[in-house]
């Protein structure tokens, strides 16, 4: 059995010396090189062959690619490198990289025609001169042949490593068994939708409660499925660091009850941020030692990580320093040769994403597991939306080199002129002012010229403005109905000028992420809350084909007692009403049964209110309250006052930190008070959401409210009950502090399995409380 390698994969495992050396030069883009390889040929003769594809074999190895060009009439092949700025900047390993290529092109053609030699050349195009560097040599046919076998010698070990591990761990997975004697309740239904859609190359979303064990009921099936659908890489993508830590923690009970060790490489990758060991030096030789000697040290690196299998974030570290070289380098170097990678939606995601990128270049079968998808909208959101602060830009201006000084007036004349007549300090745009991006863009390309010419000691702020404005700029072309552009108006650092904020709000992904979608064999999705179906498949861009699962709640109803109070509103303008009565009914249950309560309001203000109310009322019930920007320390000690033996409510605003991804058991936590439908604020943005989403997807009159107001504030509603009943053995209670929980748009979207009550709070001592009893009221 032959291992497949691409030209380019193999001469840069073979081919690559040197240091890392991450210096910012700017590089053309890539519609740039496509557009510089195209020229490139164009000036070619008639005859001249482009994108030529060949392959060669070697003892165990299949080479595969296509050359960039070949002359026929002067037995001449090219290899076509764009670039920007002085050639000689190009650097030495890169070269070699390039002629490494060049030869092994060289040989496959000579082989291929006979050839007893051939001219090659590396053909360095300038996208901005328009000029080729052309380095041109003849080459004896045997010379490339040697150079080609020496090649392959050095990836040969490797590839038939590869090749044995690759049908050692499918062998293995097929004989996977699940690593306890019986599946949870809704488990196995779970692993075997999980199963069917891998099989069928189909998307799934599934909705199953916390406690059934949603990890590794989808991560065993997923396993189970790789070997007979030829599935090369898992990716387990996660919102949160928790999600990562549940997914190894499953992935390790797997390993620990396998009757051998389990032949598969899983990496944990993680941000640069969070694997630097020196964040005070830059990513090149001559600044950080880890940098240094990079690629010459990374094969016996590469090696040791890949014969471990396990790793983690320690394990990763751990080799790399070992080696001296940097670990977050090191885990992205792992991710073409992991089978499963578990890591933050970003990195198959976004739009830079490595997972992705690497997806595509590989020609990789893939599948993707998507934990807590119900955060997969707002985080893709956040990834195609761009944000512009003049205040920033006036700053960088002051400081700017001279070259750069026109082209950034010329914006600054425009963007002043954008707000110049707005009367409002927010408003929304019906299209982006093509002057001002035409602006912009000519300000990027100015900025990558003097980058490219002066490669050193910018300032941060223009390297940052710089990679905003080319975000901006690349999400102005992409400008659709799914995004909206807005300025919000603002005094400057002095007070006495008006500046402003240009924001393209990206408000449905589903453009940018559909080709990540399609792209990949099989897609699972799941969430303790993930419907309506329609809404996540419309928003995030999945298959119309995709299937919709609600796994079988391990709980029952006799579990939590649900409560609605109908008689209580939690309206703005009724919550200066509502504090006393909240204070009652928690301070009632407490005292009934005692033990540790979270209790959720809308806002921080709100919260406050009521703390201040209750605490007055019911001194001797301790109370902890969520303040804003809390740190990591104080979130800790927050979660620690729910212990088992402890007593006393925990304050939270819904959707924080702690509405969802806790994970407080038994006495821990056995109630909840929930004085929000989570709806979000009424604002022009949200406004303007509701009524694109209206008509974007033609939906039936509300859909517009539902997909912008309702489904995503009863999604944190779902998620802050889902805090109390975490096992088959506990119990608890929820209340729903509001009468519009008990309309029945509303308790279609709550979980089936809940048996909801209602209460009608009985009259005040003051008669200050509002009775909405028997009231119809809107949700807003």
């Amino acid at each position: 059995m032959s291992y497949q390698v691409a030209v380019r994969a193999l001469c840069e495992f073979t081919a690559k010396q040197g240091d890392l050396d991450l210096r910012f030069t700017p590089a053309p883009t890539a519609q740039e090189g496509i557009a510089g390889h195209q020229t490139v040929v164009s000036r070619r003769g008639a005859g001249y062959l482009s994108e030529l594809t060949l392959a060669g074999s070697y003892p165990g190895l299949l080479v595969v690619g296509r050359a960039d060009g070949y002359d026929p009439e002067q037995n001449l092949l090219e290899e076509i490198k764009t670039h920007r700025g002085d050639i000689s900047r190009i650097p030495d390993n890169h070269r070699v990289l390039h002629w490494a290529q060049a030869k092994v092109y060289g040989w496959l053609l000579c082989a291929e025609l006979q050839l007893e030699e051939i001219d090659l050349a590396v053909v360095y195009f300038n996208v901005v001169t328009q000029k080729e560097t052309v380095f041109r040599e003849t080459f004896a046919a045997d010379a490339l042949r040697q150079f080609f076998a020496q090649q392959c010698d050095r990836f040969i070990a490797w590839a038939r490593q590869e090749t044995h591990h690759r049908g050692a761990r499918d062998q293995q997975l097929q004989q996977l068994t699940f690593p306890y004697p019986s599946f949870r309740a809704g488990q196995r239904q779970l692993a075997k939708a999980v199963y069917r859609a891998a099989r069928d190359g189909k998307t799934l979303m599934t909705q199953a409660t916390t406690g059934i064990g949603k990890t590794l009921g989808t991560l065993f099936p997923q396993l189970k499925a790789m070997p007979e659908q030829q599935v090369d890489r898992l990716f387990f993508l996660t919102a949160k660091t928790p999600g990562r830590q549940l997914a190894l923690d499953a992935l390790q009970s797997l390993r620990a009850h396998s009757e051998t060790p389990l032949n598969l490489r899983i990496l944990e990758h993680i941000a640069r941020d969070k694997a630097c060991e020196h964040p005070d030096k830059a990513c090149h030789g001559e600044s950080c030692p880890l940098a240094e000697g990079f690629y010459d040290r990374l094969p016996a690196a590469r090696a040791e990580a890949v014969a471990e299998h396990w790793l983690d974030q320690a394990a990763v570290r751990r080799i790399a320093l070992k080696h001296s070289i940097c670990p977050y380098y090191l885990s992205q170097e792992l991710c073409r040769w992991s089978d499963l990678v578990v890591g933050d939606y970003n990195y198959y995601f976004d739009m830079t994403a490595l997972l992705y990128g690497l997806t595509v270049l590989n020609d990789w079968r893939v599948t993707v597991l998507v934990d807590e998808a119900h955060n997969l909208i707002d985080r893709a959101r956040g990834m195609y939306t761009a944000e512009l602060d003049q205040g920033v830009f006036n700053t960088l201006r002051k400081q700017a080199p001279v070259a750069l000084k026109a082209p950034l007036d010329r914006v600054a004349r425009h963007w002043n002129a954008l707000h110049r007549d707005q009367t409002e300090d927010y408003q929304i745009y019906p299209a982006i002012a093509d002057l001002f991006i035409l602006s912009l863009q000519k300000a990027v390309s100015a900025i990558t010229e003097h980058l490219t010419d002066q490669p050193d000691g910018n300032a941060n702020a223009l390297i940052l403005f710089y990679f905003d404005a080319m975000l901006f700029c690349r999400l102005a072309e992409a400008y659709g109905p799914h995004s909206l552009f807005d300025i919000t108006r603002h005094a400057g650092a002095s007070g006495r000028r008006t500046l402003s904020t240009l924001c393209l709000r990206n408000m449905v992904p589903a453009p940018f992420l559909q080709q990540r979608f399609t792209t990949a064999h099989s897609t699972t999705l799941f969430s303790a809350t993930l419907s309506p179906a329609h809404y996540y498949r419309d928003l995030l861009g999945l298959p119309e084909d995709s299937q919709w699962l609600e796994v079988e709640s391990p709980f029952h109803a006799g579990q939590l007692s649900v409560s609605v109070i109908r008689n209580l509103s939690t309206r703005y303008q009724h919550r200066t009403a509502s504090l006393q009565p909240i204070s009652e009914l928690m301070a009632q249950q407490f005292a009934r049964q005692p033990g540790n309560y979270l209790a959720f309001f809308s806002s921080y203000a709100y919260l406050e209110q009521v703390v201040e109310k209750f605490q007055r009322l019911y001194p001797d019930i301790p109370v902890w309250t969520q303040s804003r920007s809390m740190n990591e320390g104080e979130r800790s000690a927050f979660l620690a006052r729910f212990h088992e033996q402890g007593q006393g409510i925990g304050f939270a605003v819904l959707g924080g930190a702690f509405g969802e991804g806790i994970d407080l058991p038994g006495r821990r936590l056995i109630g909840a008070f929930i004085a929000t439908l989570g709806l979000p604020q009424i604002n022009p943005v949200n406004e303007e959401m509701r009524e694109r989403l209206e008509v974007m997807f033609n939906g039936s009159a509300g859909s517009g409210y539902e997909y912008a107001y309702l489904y995503p504030g009863l999604q944190k509603v779902v998620q802050a009950a889902g805090r109390v009943i975490r096992t088959t053995e506990d119990q608890g209670v929820v209340y729903l502090l509001d009468d519009r929980f008990g309309q029945r748009t509303v308790r279609e979207l709550l979980p089936r399995w809940w048996e909801i009550g209602s209460q009608v709070l009985p009259p005040p001592h003051n008669n200050s409380r509002l009775n909405l009893e028997n009231q119809s009221t809107p949700l807003i």
